[in-house]
């Protein structure tokens, strides 16, 4: 077994949260049982993808409040929410509202840019804004303040029976220390750290030029240091690493060979830089505990982390997705230096 500098401090999953558009309460329902499972199981945090016009979450928010009140102690979080889609005072009211509701365990993460398929869809997001959206880091730093405390509105005060206030209501205390930024390229990843926010790195990253490497785990390595070179907290500044993870201990040979060939149908991604954002992406990891173990301890991203987010393959049954969150708790977490959390 290999042997690592420091224990894994922190072990989260995340998940899509896929269903059968002709049944869609069912995936859902899914969705809250897998997430309370993790929290039996002892992990730290269930992250949520956010999904637009597709057939996985598209609020991930309105699943957090419903996954507060199923459970006590799992932090709950969003992995990311594309803010082109949002309002950032109407995000941070839901936000804020859910953290509450909670009781302080919401780890928003988000990003920036046009909305994905833009041209498809802008004249239903902003049929009379859509050229003159913000979707620049102004809006983080807008969702940020907000969140923060900083003011709405230049009123507070009593109207009538009504009393206002200049600020976002309820206001969470402690949630704008929580807030992610899921950063693709160095230059994301420094901006966050100058920010001050902490930092989610995940399978997919901007490749560089074509003179550069295009070593997934050297890469994500630098992402990470560039972040921490530039943020107040230096080498303590959180950082999560995002990785398809998929431990095999005590799955059916049938659901070793539906692992397999998941993995072999996505790995011809990584061996170079896909479409015109030269987006690339990390091989999965597929294997025995002890095997992922030393597989993980080896990738020069993991090495600079003590915070990880494992994601769940896309498009599984429910008892695939039992058996890879237990085999992580009970065999690869605790072999990568974790503990799971029982209180």
């Amino acid at each position: 077994m290999p042997s690592a500098s420091s224990p894994l401090r922190k072990l989260g999953f995340l998940t899509i949260g896929s269903f059968d558009r002709a049944d869609p309460r069912a995936g859902h329902e899914t969705t809250l049982q897998v997430i309370e499972l993790g929290e039996r199981l002892g992990f730290d945090g269930a992250w949520l993808r956010h999904r637009h016009l597709q057939y996985g979450i598209s609020s991930p928010v309105a699943v957090m409040a419903a996954a507060t009140q199923r459970t006590s102690r799992i932090e709950l979080g969003t992995a990311v929410t594309p803010l082109g889609w949002e309002n950032p005072l109407r995000l941070a009211e839901d936000l804020a509202t859910v953290d509450v509701l909670s009781g302080g365990r919401i780890n928003p993460g988000v990003s920036v840019g046009p909305p994905l398929r833009f041209g498809d869809v802008r004249d239903a997001l902003y049929p009379d804004t859509a050229d003159v959206e913000d979707f620049t880091y102004e809006r983080v730093k807008r969702l940020v303040g907000l969140i923060r405390g900083e003011p709405a509105s230049p009123f507070q005060g009593t109207v009538g029976i009504e009393e206002y206030s200049d600020q976002v209501q309820p206001h969470s205390p402690g949630l704008a220390d929580r807030i992610w930024y899921g950063a693709a390229s160095p230059g994301s990843a420094e901006w966050a750290g100058r920010q001050g926010l902490s930092l989610l790195t995940s399978s997919v990253l901007k490749a560089p030029g074509p003179d550069d490497t295009t070593d997934f785990a050297t890469l994500q390595r630098a992402q990470i240091e560039t972040f921490r070179a530039h943020h107040p907290a230096g080498g303590k500044a959180r950082v999560s690493q995002g990785l398809v993870v998929i431990p095999t201990d005590t799955a059916t040979p049938q659901q070793r060979a539906k692992y397999a060939a998941y993995v072999e149908a996505r790995t011809p991604r990584t061996a170079r830089p896909q479409g015109p954002a030269n987006m690339l992406f990390a091989p999965d990891v597929l294997g025995p505990s002890e095997q992922v173990a030393e597989t993980l301890y080896a990738h020069a991203g993991f090495q600079a982390v003590d915070e990880v987010v494992f994601a769940l393959p896309f498009g599984f049954e429910a008892a695939d997705y039992v058996q890879i969150l237990t085999d992580t708790a009970t065999r690869l977490g605790p072999a990568l230096g974790w503990s799971p959390r029982t209180g």
